[in-house]
C-alpha cells in the first residue's frame, strides 16, 4: 500500500526549499526521486506565481506561469505547462522511482487535472508520495487521498525519515 505524506503549507512558498533540499538529499543517497520541485522562485517585481519547476529526476525546467502583464489579476498558471510537467513526471515514474515529491497539490489537482495521473500511478505502484498543500486546497487533497494521507511536520529530518522508511518497507 502506498503512503502519501503531506505538509500543510501555511505561507506561500515556505515548503519549496524544504522539498527541493530533500529531493537533492535523497538523490545524493542513491535513491531515484521522481516529481517536480521549484527551481526558480519569484524575485523582485515578479508576480508571486512566476516560477519555474524542475522535473525530477532528470527532466527539464518548465515555467508554469503565463505572462499576463503587470495589471492582470487572478490565476497566472499556464495549464498546458503544468500538463507538460505532469507528463514528464508520469514517464519518470513508469521507468521506476523510489519516491514521488511534488512541490504542491493545488487547485488543478483538486479538479482532477495537473499531476493526478502521476499521483495515481505512484499509488498503484506503492511508491511513497510527499507533497505540500495549502489551506485552500486541504479538503480537496484529503478527498483525493481517500484516507491514505499522513500530515507531517515541515522538518527535513522528519520528512527524510518518513520517506526512507517508506522506501525500505
Amino acid at each position: 500500500m502506498s503512503r502519501i505524506g503531506y505538509i500543510l503549507s501555511l505561507e506561500r512558498g515556505s515548503t519549496d526549499p524544504l522539498l527541493s533540499g530533500l529531493a537533492a538529499r535523497l538523490t545524493g543517497e542513491g535513491r531515484i526521486v521522481a516529481g517536480i520541485v521549484q527551481s526558480r522562485a519569484p524575485v523582485g517585481k515578479d508576480h508571486p506565481c512566476d516560477m519555474d519547476l524542475a522535473v525530477l529526476p532528470q527532466g527539464p525546467e518548465i515555467a508554469i506561469a503565463q505572462k499576463l502583464g503587470a495589471g492582470s489579476r487572478g490565476c497566472r498558471l499556464d495549464p498546458s505547462s503544468l500538463e507538460d510537467a505532469a507528463a514528464w513526471v508520469t514517464r519518470a515514474l513508469a521507468e521506476g522511482a523510489d519516491a514521488l515529491i511534488v512541490n504542491k497539490f493545488g487547485a488543478q489537482e483538486c479538479q482532477g487535472r495537473g499531476l493526478c495521473d502521476a499521483f495515481a500511478l505512484a499509488i498503484e505502484r506503492g511508491i511513497p508520495i510527499l507533497t505540500a498543500v495549502n489551506k485552500l486546497n486541504h479538503y480537496g487533497f484529503l478527498a483525493f487521498a481517500g484516507g491514505l494521507a499522513t500530515r507531517l511536520d515541515p522538518n527535513e529530518r522528519v520528512l527524510h525519515g518518513w520517506l526512507t522508511a517508506s522506501v525500505e518497507a
